[in-house]
């Protein structure tokens, strides 16, 4: 994956980041708006920023596995096995918490959320940090992730101090959580990994989300959406509910426009999930940006597959 950010920035970056600035970095999966992880004051900022409920926690970013131990109590073996496999990658474990670790990264919880990105703009800044980076997706708190350096300048304005252009993330979507404190791991958000792939690692399946469940980034009910309403139409209800002209609507389907359609947008999506998840953003961006009052989209199939792109617009739709 090729960078655009030269050494002179990320030494930049990093002074911010020691002075308690904000810096919104790329990684693979989307990009994060970074602060000093052991700065509370700096953490704020990024509640501020974001409009961040203060009971959300943040995920902090490491530069290595040899870093863990830093702001984890202990690190259980099916922990230490993923991380072996995954890292860096598209995995957020959740541990329970070192001493000195503070509520403004828990959300008041006993757990951190720790990952290595698997970007090498993201890697470098942290090898000059040379520690851990509080960082969030950055954008306003509830809408829709960015995945460009054009999406945060346009989102957050002067409210970052710098922002680190490594060109559109190579993944789309957020990291797969998972619940590595209370024994059996628990997938709390599904991403890129999927729970199969988590199974051959562990030789076991993850267990059932359950009521006891550490809160976890991006898992409220209403998250990643679009400023006007979005509805998910099944397929087999496609040509009854998206029928007619409409001047009005915005549309992101499995199948292109047909003649004499009326859509202020429409958008034929990709049929691969993983290029589907690649451009879900970017494309309910430009969907939420046309001249629509109302976005309909096609439901992915049911396959596994496609389980954290069904999660993510399951969460911006409206109804």
């Amino acid at each position: 994956m090729s960078s655009r950010v030269g050494a002179a920035a990320i030494k930049e970056a990093a002074g911010i980041l020691r002075r308690g600035g904000l810096v919104a970095f790329p990684t693979e999966t989307v990009y994060g708006l970074g602060a000093d992880a052991s700065n509370p004051a700096a953490v704020a900022r990024i509640y501020a920023v974001k409009g961040r409920p203060p009971n959300h926690p943040v995920i902090v970013h490491i530069g290595e596995v040899g870093q863990l131990a830093c702001w984890a109590r202990e690190i259980p073996e099916p922990a230490a096995k993923l991380a072996a496999r995954f890292w860096p990658g598209p995995l957020t474990l959740l541990l329970r918490r070192a001493s000195g670790v503070g509520d403004d990264l828990t959300g008041g919880q006993e757990t951190i959320g720790l990952r290595v990105p698997g970007h090498p703009v993201a890697l470098e800044l942290l090898r000059e940090f040379r520690g851990g980076i509080a960082a969030p997706s950055a954008n306003r708190f509830g809408r829709i992730s960015p995945t460009t350096a054009e999406h945060v300048r346009s989102d957050l304005g002067s409210d970052v101090d710098l922002v680190l252009d490594g060109g559109a993330c190579e993944i789309g979507i957020e990291s797969t959580i998972v619940d590595v404190s209370r024994g059996k791991p628990v997938v709390l958000r599904p991403g890129r990994i999927s729970e199969d792939d988590i199974a051959r690692v562990l030789g076991f399946p993850p267990v059932p989300r359950d009521p006891g469940a550490p809160r976890a980034p991006g898992s409220l009910q209403s998250h990643y959406a679009p400023r006007q309403p979005l509805r998910l139409v099944a397929s087999r209800e496609w040509d009854l509910r998206v029928r007619g002209k409409s001047t009005g609507r915005g549309v992101m389907a499995f199948r292109a426009r047909p003649p004499g359609d009326a859509s202020a947008i429409w958008i034929e999506a990709p049929a691969d999930p993983g290029r589907y998840g690649h451009d879900l953003y970017a494309n309910l961006r430009m969907l939420d940006s046309s001249a629509c009052d109302e976005i309909l989209v096609e439901e992915p199939p049911g396959s596994e597959e496609w389980t954290a792109i069904r999660d993510r617009l399951s969460r911006a739709r409206s109804e």
